[in-house]
């Protein structure tokens, strides 16, 4: 019916409102719609760690209109007690007659058991509704809940022939507004940021996310040691395995990583495997590699069968620039 697809596109957007507040807990979106007329009669979204889910905020939304009602809700309710109590009893005990889900839930405490709970008492359920769309939505939360490492996305800004910093060092702005208020977005939706120190030192970024409405701070990690001047600080030195540093910040609840530079820590990161996505920002500019610093200094291919290939997964226009999303 198109008054639940309708409900499911809400239930996203609810959901991915919140995306920046609710790790390591899973941003979800809930509806509640009245069958007979397919009028939203509650809603809501996951709040801050410790406090209210999507579903629970959908039912104290609509009070008595939930009994009887559909929810369409993009990741399976919770069927066990952490700093909140599980949600399919939320459910039960609301009188909710159906309940529609986007995806089941990869935790180990759910998994499952919270369709199986709901289905025990007699609740009709259905699976599957938006779910492509849930699932690029909650990438980072299903990669980490399935490995136990954080989804790690590298971000280039480069040249259309692949530079990132001129023969002086340049490399302020190589894209435009747009493209760098974008890379802002990935940084708020990254729990932490990794950078290598000879970055700091050439560009002495903050790696703060600063959006329109408010600036976030993400962990900053470098790698190696940060001047004590640099604007980086607060952050945290680390030195050893990149690997063990992911496997330290996914048993930290950390469910995204942002590689954001330079271009050795990135082509060392893509070399071990261990990048998923890349955001490759492209400017309509020709540096000429002979003379500038290229996105990728020390990734090297000695044969053709040899490339390391991905796929793209979306491309964006951003101002005068491009965006290119490789999975890889």
């Amino acid at each position: 019916m198109s008054f639940l697809n309708d409900a499911m596109t809400r239930a996203r957007a609810l959901a991915n409102a919140v995306r920046y507040d609710t790790p390591p807990n899973p941003w979800v979106g809930a509806v509640l719609v009245d069958p007979a007329t397919g009028a939203a009669v509650g809603e809501g979204a996951t709040q801050p760690p410790g406090s209210a889910h999507a579903e629970v905020m959908a039912i104290a939304a609509a009070g008595e209109l939930a009994r009887g009602a559909t929810l369409v809700v993009t990741l399976e309710p919770c069927s066990h007690t952490g700093r909140t109590g599980p949600c399919v009893e939320a459910i039960i005990a609301a009188g909710i007659a159906r309940v529609v889900v986007a995806i089941e839930d990869p935790d180990e405490r759910v998994a499952g058991q919270g369709i199986a709970r709901l289905r025990e008492a007699g609740i009709d359920v259905t699976l599957g509704l938006g779910a492509d769309a849930v699932l690029d939505d909650l990438r980072s939360y299903l990669y980490h809940r399935r490995t136990g490492r954080p989804y790690v996305v590298a971000k280039v800004a480069a040249t259309l022939d692949g530079a990132v910093a001129m023969a002086d060092g340049s490399s302020q702005w190589i894209t435009g507004p747009e493209a760098r208020y974008d890379g802002h977005l990935i940084r708020a939706a990254s729990q932490a940021i990794i950078v290598g120190a000879g970055t700091v030192r050439s560009d002495d970024p903050t790696l703060t996310a600063r959006l329109h409405d408010r600036v976030l701070a993400p962990r900053r990690i470098v790698l190696g040691h940060a001047p004590g001047g640099a604007k980086v600080h607060p952050c945290e030195e680390f030195s050893g395995e990149l690997a063990d540093l992911l496997d330290q910040l996914g048993s930290e609840g950390i469910l995204q990583v942002l590689i954001e530079g330079g271009p050795r820590v990135v082509s060392n990161a893509l070399e071990a495997g261990l990048v998923q996505r890349v955001a490759w920002y492209v400017a309509p500019a020709l540096a000429g590699l002979s003379t500038s610093a290229p996105a990728l200094a020390s990734l090297q291919t000695e044969t053709i069968s040899a490339l390391r290939r991905g796929r793209f997964v979306a491309v964006t226009r951003l101002g005068e620039d491009v965006r290119l999303d490789v999975e890889v």
